[in-house]
């Protein structure tokens, strides 16, 4: 939820019965990660938590001092979800030093075997990232239905399910398949609370399940993004120069995101990404409007048309 994470929509999230995450890695420093989470709990009286995605980079974050601003903060119990994500090499530290200070750790994994791998690194949980999903769907293509069936079987801690959630009936077939909640990115992006450009959260309505492009696959850090022109562009790119990064940076690069999103709400202003659930987005409610109805259809299925077939 990159330049999306923000106080405003994680406390909207937690006070509507979810728990919303601040994005770290979208503040320039620690500090600055420190005040949003301060601010956060100026907003919201319920559990809330923070990302922080451990990605290799030429100029890499400072994750230590981030990571150390996130166990300060956990003092009082309200900040205590963690969530990790990105490759699991260097994640053991992190885990361990967030678990001392209390967290509940959950790592979002795209391929079971690298959530066994994180399973035996200590985190409590896994947030099972499908083929559908906005961002980093790796490069294994495969799709919800079938990866968290095989999560069930083979993991011996709790996931959630992620990637292409938006309402009740997911929820629902969720809980079915082994999950214990879902995890969702765009369809918060398309609500009122949401701290970014009246425009993009109106493209996601406007947009459906084929309004996105999978870019940088030929450099196997394939990304759904936003189908648009500059999309298009880092494809044709990509054909001429395959594996070539530095043909497509000026297109792809991460403050293209913050322009997009909290300046011009220009869609074709560099990729940007969103997810195939643009085609279960309808409309841009608040938090809990969402949230509200998420559960109340979810309950019909279980309680009303689920149960149904069984007393049938």
């Amino acid at each position: 939820m990159h330049y999306v994470g923000y106080a405003p929509l994680a406390a909207a999230v937690s006070n509507a019965g979810g728990i919303g995450l601040i994005t770290a890695l979208t503040q320039k420093s620690a500090e600055d990660l420190r005040a949003e989470i301060v601010k956060c709990k100026k907003l919201t009286s319920k559990p809330f938590g923070v990302n922080l995605t451990l990605l290799p980079a030429l100029t890499p974050p400072d994750y230590p001092a981030f990571a150390k601003v996130v166990e300060e903060e956990m003092e009082g119990g309200q900040l205590r979800l963690i969530e990790t994500a990105g490759h699991v090499k260097g994640l053991a530290p992190f885990v361990e030093q967030f678990k001392s200070a209390g967290a509940y750790v959950i790592h979002k994994c795209v391929a079971v075997r690298h959530a066994k791998t994180a399973q035996r690194l200590g985190v409590d949980a896994i947030s099972m990232d499908g083929f559908d999903c906005a961002g980093h769907p790796g490069e294994y293509d495969i799709g919800n239905w079938v990866l968290f069936a095989i999560a069930a079987r083979q993991l011996d801690i709790p996931f959630v399910a992620s990637g292409g959630c938006a309402d009740g009936k997911q929820l629902a077939a969720a809980l079915a398949l082994g999950a214990e909640g879902m995890n969702m990115g765009t369809r918060w992006m398309a609500t009122a609370e949401a701290p970014i450009h009246q425009k993009v959260k109106q493209a996601l309505v406007d947009g459906d399940e084929n309004s996105t492009a999978l870019v940088m696959r030929t450099m196997r850090n394939t990304e759904r993004v936003y189908r648009n022109k500059a999309a298009e562009a880092v494809l044709e790119l990509e054909k001429e120069h395959p594996g070539d990064f530095s043909k497509i940076a000026h297109l792809v690069k991460g403050d293209n995101y913050r322009k997009v999103f909290q300046e011009t709400g220009d869609l074709e202003d560099g990729v940007w990404s969103a997810g195939t659930v643009m085609g279960l987005i309808d409309d841009i409610p608040t938090c809990q409007e969402l949230t509200d109805r998420i559960i109340s259809e979810a309950e019909e299925i279980i309680q009303g048309r689920l149960q149904d077939m069984v007393t049938a």
